[in-house]
């Protein structure tokens, strides 16, 4: 089985830190990373990330 790479900029709960050494953040498990934080979510627990949630975006017309 291969892993399906999830892209955090996407998800609700990403955010960029002030730390310069983990400038990655989920709100979803309270963390900070210097790596893709679904990344980090995968090589410690073997599965892909079940807290992605979507961002909405609001278009103007």
């Amino acid at each position: 089985m291969s892993y399906t790479r999830i892209d955090c900029r996407k998800c609700r709960y990403f955010y960029i830190t002030w730390d310069p050494n983990n400038p990655n953040g989920c709100k979803k498990f309270g963390f900070k990373t210097r790596l893709q934080p679904s990344d980090v979510v995968y090589q410690s627990s073997g599965d892909i990330c079940n807290g992605f949630e979507e961002k909405v975006t609001i278009k103007n017309s």
